[in-house]
């Protein structure tokens, strides 16, 4: 059974750093791309970063790159979210989810398995 946990959300305030955490298990053995996205209240959920299986290529939509860092550690089956600087805007569930992609989708339906989410609430 494959399961994505995330952990690491909180209420921060603006400036302030936080890293999410995303534990995957029960993956079968193979390739993957890894993502983030986050959905605010009243919102469609958003791509905000995504990385390649070997972790050597990231991709950022524009209004998120320099804002965040995402990365992986594939002998863990970790993978992160470093929050830079974030903003009240920034509030929102963030999700990790996984895709048997080679290249690094920022479709929503390139993603089979996804995690339940971690809130993030940033106020200034």
């Amino acid at each position: 059974q494959v399961q994505l946990v995330e952990s690491g959300g909180g209420l921060v305030h603006t400036g302030d750093s936080l890293r999410l955490v995303c534990a995957v298990s029960g993956l079968p053995r193979g390739y993957y791309t890894m993502a983030w996205f986050r959905q605010a209240p009243g919102k469609e959920r958003e791509f905000v970063a995504g990385i390649n299986a070997s972790g050597d290529r990231t991709y950022y939509p524009g209004s998120m790159k320099d804002r965040f860092t995402i990365s992986r550690d594939n002998a863990k089956n970790m993978l992160y979210l470093q929050m830079n600087s974030p903003e009240p805007e920034d509030t929102a569930l963030y999700y990790c989810a996984v895709s048997a992609s080679i290249v690094i989708e920022a479709r929503i339906d390139r993603y089979e398995y996804w995690g339940q989410g971690t809130q993030v609430t940033v106020s200034s």
